[in-house]
């Protein structure tokens, strides 16, 4: 499956400590990611990661492009819900597209710890099913 990874600056470390815990699940999968976000991810676990531009820099529009192209089939994205962000308007195109196309997707480690696991369980399997070529 493909798994993307975008984390807002206040969450980078909460994904990186996310991405070494399940690091042997992730590994089995496709993982791509908004630029720094990916370089800490790949620096911590050593997992090969498809590394866009950073968020800032049209990286999460890259990864909104994979989903509307449906080439992603679970989202993991560590939101700060406090923080006033100038780019929220592409994070409410990033979860509509993820509606449109039926990707689980994740805001925080609540969900993400349950998506993670219904990936191991194959739980999602579905995705293979609903999209052959992907």
């Amino acid at each position: 499956m493909n798994i993307g990874l975008i984390a807002h600056d206040s969450k980078k470390e909460l994904m990186v400590q996310f991405c070494i815990a399940y690091c042997g699940i992730l590994s089995r999968h496709s993982v791509c990611a908004t630029g720094t976000t990916g370089k800490l991810v790949e620096e911590a676990t050593g997992l090969d990661i498809l590394r866009f531009l950073s968020g800032s820099q049209g990286g999460d529009q890259q990864i909104a492009a994979r989903i509307a192209c449906n080439e992603l089939d679970l989202l993991l994205m560590f939101r700060d819900p406090i923080t006033v962000k100038p780019n929220e308007l592409n994070e409410a195109n990033i979860l509509r597209l993820c509606d449109v196309h039926n990707v689980p997707v994740a805001t925080n480690i609540a969900t993400a710890e349950a998506l993670i696991h219904a990936l191991e369980r194959g739980d999602l399997d579905w995705r293979n099913i609903g999209n052959p070529n992907v």
